[in-house]
Formats: structure tokens, C-alpha cells, sequence
């Protein structure tokens, strides 16, 4: 049986197609504009998900070869080429991602069955299968692909994927101590729930809505419809996410 994560895969390439089609909506000034990061430009943020696309590549050549090769060679490196890249011209920079992308999706297609199984580690430190690698490219893109404030929102974001992105807010904020302990996410169709932390014999505030709401919400981003919590008070803020 294959364990080649076809369905990964097709998140992540969709979710590539998407923040290029956004970013090749974006002028050339526009590139100079705030996105939805805070101190961080448009300009950054493709900067950003281009130098992501190469850390994820030297995943997928650690998997392949089981030479350990790192995302990032150090957090200050990192932050400094996304400094740079931020800062070439437009059309450079549009370039320089879309042959960051060409050259992650060579290799994912390229990856043996046999390496999928292999054991990398996230620029956090975290171990996991290098199958993961289209999931940790696919919340890029698609996210991103908001933070560029170029008539992307939540809304255009596949139901499925809003879903696996709760998903992993949810494991993300479990045990973490910044995170409220009384939160349940609900869609409004009832299908889906998730706990934000520990509710620790609390009775959490259920925050209903559509899954591109509830997927913005928990991710820290522009809410594109209404959400509703119990007793019609304000929403618990949140922790950063990704």
C-alpha cells in the first residue's frame, strides 16, 4: 500500500496555485503595501513563502538521502533573507517564487514511497514523518495566501482545508498556557467541533459559524462571516498561530 499522501499533495498544490494567482494580482507597488503580519510588507510575505518552499525541499533531500539537512540554517539567517528578498524589485521577487515553487514540487513528485516514512524535523524542533511536508506547505500557501490583503479571504479556501486548519490549531494550542482554557469551535452544521485548550472542568463558550469563519478565527485572521458565542458576547482572544 502507498503511503505517498496523494491527498496532501493536492491541498498543497492547490493552495500553491492559489497565492501565485494572488500574488500576480498584486502591482508592482502594491508589493510595498501592509499585509495582514504585523511590521510586515506584501513584499515580505512572498519573500517568506518563496524561502519556505527551500526549507521544505531540504526536508524532502534529508528524507531522500538520510543526510540530516536542516529547513533553516539558523532563525537569524532566515529572518535576514526574508529581509532581502523583501526588498528586490517586483518583478524579481514574483520570479524568485515561482522557482521556489518549481523546484518544491520537482522534488515532491520526485520522493520515493519508501521516503516517505522517514523521520525529519520541523525548524521548531518537531519530528515527524517527511509526509508531512505537503500538510506544513499546504497551511503556508493557503494562509499566506490571505495575509497578502489581495482579495483572497477565507471564503476561497477549500471547507476541507478549513477544517484541517482547525485541526491543527487545536493540537497546536493543546496544554499551551496562553491559550483560553473555555473555547469550542462549532460549525453551524453541527459536523465538526474542536476544544482550544484544556477545558480543565470549565464550561467552555461555543463559537459557532461557517468553517472559513471559525478557520479565520482560530488562525488569527480577518473573519469573512459572522461568528456567534454563547450568550452573544465577545470573542476570547486567541494566541498567534503559524
Amino acid at each position: 500500500m502507498s503511503v505517498r499522501p496523494a491527498a496532501m499533495l493536492e491541498r498543497s498544490a492547490k493552495g500553491t496555485a492559489a497565492f501565485e494567482a494572488a500574488v500576480h494580482r498584486l502591482t508592482d507597488p502594491g508589493f510595498t503595501k501592509s499585509s495582514y503580519l504585523p511590521d510586515w510588507s506584501r513584499a515580505h510575505v512572498v519573500a517568506h513563502v518563496a524561502r519556505n518552499a527551500d526549507a521544505l525541499v531540504n526536508l524532502l533531500t534529508w528524507a531522500r538521502t538520510g543526510v540530516e539537512t536542516p529547513m533553516y540554517a539558523s532563525g537569524g539567517r532566515r529572518a535576514r533573507e526574508i529581509e532581502e528578498g523583501a526588498r528586490r524589485p517586483a518583478e524579481e521577487l514574483r520570479a524568485e517564487l515561482l522557482a521556489a515553487d518549481s523546484r518544491l514540487a520537482d522534488e515532491l513528485a520526485a520522493l520515493p514511497d519508501e521516503c516517505w516514512t522517514a523521520t525529519v524535523r520541523t525548524a521548531r524542533g518537531r519530528e515527524v514523518p517527511a509526509s508531512q511536508v505537503p500538510w506544513m506547505r499546504a497551511r503556508e500557501v493557503w494562509v499566506h495566501a490571505v495575509d497578502l490583503d489581495a482579495d483572497t479571504s477565507f471564503d476561497d479556501v477549500p471547507h476541507d482545508m478549513c477544517a484541517a486548519l482547525v485541526d491543527d490549531v487545536a493540537a497546536s494550542f493543546r496544554g499551551r498556557p496562553d491559550c483560553p482554557s473555555s473555547v469550542r469551535l462549532r460549525s453551524e452544521d453541527g459536523a465538526h467541533t474542536w476544544l482550544l485548550g484544556d477545558s480543565a472542568g470549565v464550561e467552555p463558550v461555543v463559537v459557532s459559524g461557517d468553517l472559513p469563519s471559525l478557520a479565520a478565527y482560530a488562525t488569527g485572521r480577518p473573519v469573512p462571516g459572522p461568528l456567534y458565542p454563547t450568550g452573544g458576547g465577545s470573542l476570547p482572544a486567541l494566541p498567534a498561530w503559524l
